[in-house]
């Protein structure tokens, strides 16, 4: 029994997952699906990257340690997946043994099921054996020359965890776009530039390394450009894992992360389990565009360096954005699957395969998508309702009349094969289902859906060319046509009643044709729309679980004549587009309200904190002597990533609905910024204007009541009440001029 190991990201945990987070999930499990499907034993891994300053710092503001603050952004992850109908991941442990997993002696026969997909969810943060594997990889690297201890200068950006640049001159980030933090440090370094000449002898040996093709052109133009030695620990970080024999400096998110991959199935170093013996080299790593670069060039660099085996292959898809739009929270466009299966369950409609097959049928894979509501109601009503949940209904419908089949059972195929129609309906199957394994064995989900619904599609020409239901009123069974109807196909000026035999063959083939071709499409859909196809295939009267079927061995004519069908329900019954729009945007703004609440009971419950708008400055008179404690001190290289701006105010108003903050738009000369103080008490909006204050202005904006917030005002807390009090100016200060 072959094996196949596929891989998402190891998720960044310091938000809730939205459906971008679901779309590569969904992709890898139709693809874990499908590989079992075809006999392989599959692992599918998934998991929590909970490394780094990002994450502190999440933790930071939301008042808790943060590794309680990672362990419930965790628990968010496991329960989306769950809701959504990818099953149960559970971490491996030291001598657990998955549900199904061969063992020697127990692998099937030749077209026999697969063992279940073995679903396992890894996290870093708290999980010995991962520690472990990662310390393994660096004291390998270590012993291999390729790590060196030096000083380090350069700018980098803590929201993407990447350098920017190696000068201390300001810069962006190249994909977030926020200014990039200046840093000063003694770290260990990675001699990633040794790995240049065997990394291009890689992409030229194996193109099918990196997925698509334009991503490989877009890696190999990188390293041909040049490789630098790269940072791989932070000496000012204390939540990360500890450097081996060095527990100033924590490893480098990127070298903790990756090593996941090895560490989810049984790796801890010198200590290797049988799992991870069978199950790497990983056959593909699925990732999103932003994170090509780290896993194809830092990660075989790595592997290489301890002497690992690199994985088979890495696909990086794009990202999906909202009509065209990058989803932000600040934009308020983030879309959450949860809703969406909610909205449309209401509605009597299987909500997840609804979003999966618009997620994969929509957008070539590996291109950017756009993600709209309209965009998903119209595809589900006129793939899944109109065109296969329709030729469904009405063929079970006839099938279940009792002229001339009592008790609903499958008709005898007859003679169909000698019919033209048939047979081109064959070949068209049969090159369907070789194109089909093609593009899933190539990650190309769009083009795999395209072709079932171009035989979804070819299935209900042919049954309206033959028109069975006229067939059947014309030999005299009035399948389901009332007295007088008229049974002329499109086009027709009459027909001529067909003998009694001839039209019974005729309409026992069509039947058996349209029914037995519903049970393949089925079959294929199975990985794709895992729950519609399964009612399918029950309602077609066969009997077990669909994901048993084998699709290596799917062939023509499997249905067995005299099966009994079930009851013709609607398997994807129709949406009312307005309806349902109207229902998806209200669930969504339920959600941010929800959402918005959450974060402003948070602020109540910290009573030693003020509104997150202002950072307060203590006064003497709050601390013991005015001086603080000794494990709250700061380097100047900390202060120093603070961008603090001489700012006007232009003018103040209150907030509808908060007592405490104001609406400031504060003018720092290269722009005007608006920013939400908590300081309504003792100021009057009118007492702001022109008056000179200072601003954070490096803050991620964050949303108040609403409201965008882009900064903070500086002010000290005086007093047991912490009464605000602005940070001002003597002198005369230009707009924009920088605090140092």
């Amino acid at each position: 029994m072959n094996k196949f190991y596929i891989t998402t990201p190891i998720y960044y945990p310091n938000a809730r997952p939205h459906v971008g987070s679901a779309y590569t999930t969904i992709a890898c499990d139709a693809i874990a699906r499908y590989r079992r499907m075809c006999g392989d034993d599959v692992v599918f891994l998934t998991g929590t990257d909970e490394h780094g300053e990002k994450l502190q710092r999440a933790a930071d503001a939301a008042g808790v340690p943060v590794e309680q603050f990672v362990a419930k952004k965790r628990v968010l992850f496991k329960d989306l997946w769950r809701m959504l109908g990818l099953g149960e991941f559970r971490s491996l442990s030291d001598g657990d043994v998955a549900a199904g997993l061969p063992r020697p002696g127990e692998e099937g026969s030749v077209g026999s099921p697969a063992p279940p997909i073995n679903r396992l969810f890894v996290h870093t943060s708290q999980n010995p054996a991962h520690v472990k594997s990662v310390q393994w990889m660096i004291r390998q690297a270590d012993k291999a020359g390729y790590i060196e201890k030096k000083k380090y200068e350069g700018r980098y950006c803590v929201f993407d965890e990447r350098y920017v640049s190696d000068s201390p001159e300001p810069a962006n980030c190249d994909i977030c776009g926020r200014p990039a933090e200046l840093i000063r440090e003694e770290n260990y370094f990675f001699r990633l530039s040794a790995f240049q000449d065997r990394l291009l002898k890689l992409y030229e040996d194996q193109p099918e390394f990196v997925q698509p093709d334009f991503r490989m052109n877009e890696v190999t133009s990188f390293v041909k450009s040049g490789l630098r030695d790269i940072s791989i620990s932070r000496r000012r970080l204390k939540w990360g894992i500890p450097w081996p024999d060095d527990p100033d400096q924590v490893v480098y998110v990127w070298y903790d992360a990756l090593t996941s991959y090895l560490t989810g199935i049984g790796f801890e170093g010198d200590k290797r389990g049988k799992d991870f013996e069978r199950y790497w080299p990983a056959d593909v790593h699925m990732i999103g565009k932003d994170i090509l670069r780290f896993h194809a060039v830092y990660w075989p660099a790595f592997l290489w360096a301890a002497g690992l085996e690199l994985p088979k292959s890495v696909f990086a898809h794009g990202w999906i954005y909202y009509e065209q739009d990058k989803m932000s929270k600040s934009k308020g466009n983030v879309v959450y699957p949860e809703l969406i299966a909610k909205a449309f369950e209401e509605f009597g409609a299987p909500g997840n395969d609804a979003l999966r097959y618009y997620l994969l049928r929509d957008t070539p894979f590996g291109q950017d998508g756009s993600f709209s509501y309209e965009g998903l109601i119209q595809r589900y009503n006129s793939d899944l309702a109109n065109d296969l949940g329709n030729l469904a209904n009405r063929t079970i419908t006839m099938i279940r009349r009792d002229h001339p089949y009592p008790e609903g059972k499958v008709p005898y195929r007859q003679d169909a094969d000698r019919n033209p129609d048939v047979r081109n309906l064959r070949e068209s199957f049969s090159q369907l289902l070789k194109d089909f394994r093609r593009h899933i064995g190539g990650y190309d989900l769009f083009r795999a859906l395209a072709g079932v619904s171009g035989i979804v599609a070819d299935l209900n020409s042919f049954l309206n060319q033959i028109a069975p239901w006229a067939v059947a009123a014309l030999i005299g069974t009035s399948l389901f046509l009332p007295p007088g109807s008229d049974i002329r196909r499109p086009g027709e000026e009459s027909r001529e009643v067909p003998k009694s035999d001839d039209g019974q063959r005729l309409l026992d083939g069509t039947l058996y044709v349209t029914a037995d071709m519903l049970r393949c499409i089925a079959v294929l859909l199975s990985p794709l729309v895992p729950a519609g196809s399964q009612r399918l295939w029950w309602q077609l009267g066969c009997e077990g679980s669909i994901e048993d079927q084998r699709i290596d061995n799917l062939e023509w004519g499997g249905l067995k004549p005299g099966t009994k069908v079930g009851k013709a329900e609607p398997i994807f019954p129709r949406l009312d587009k307005e309806k349902t729009l109207a229902r998806l945007h209200e669930l969504a703004e339920e959600d941010r309200l929800k959402d918005q609440k959450a974060k402003e009971t948070e602020l109540e419950l910290q009573p030693d904190q003020k509104p997150a708008a202002v950072a307060p400055v203590s006064s003497p008179a709050a601390g013991a002597g005015g001086s603080a404690a000794a494990d709250q001190r700061i380097t100047i290289d900390d202060f120093a990533k603070v961008d603090l701006r001489a700012g006007t105010v232009l003018s103040a108003e209150p907030i509808p609905g908060a007592t405490k903050l104001l609406k400031l738009q504060v003018d720092i000369g290269s722009e005007v910024r608006q920013v939400c103080a908590g300081i309504a008490e003792y100021y009057k909006p009118e007492q702001l204007i022109g008056v000179k204050v200072v601003i954070v202005a490096n803050l991620q904006p964050r949303k108040l009541r609403g409201i965008e917030s882009n900064g903070m005002v500086v002010a000290a807390s005086v007093g047991e009440e912490g009464k605000p009090v602005l940070a001002t100016f003597g002198e005369e200060v230009p707009n924009g001029t920088r605090l140092k």
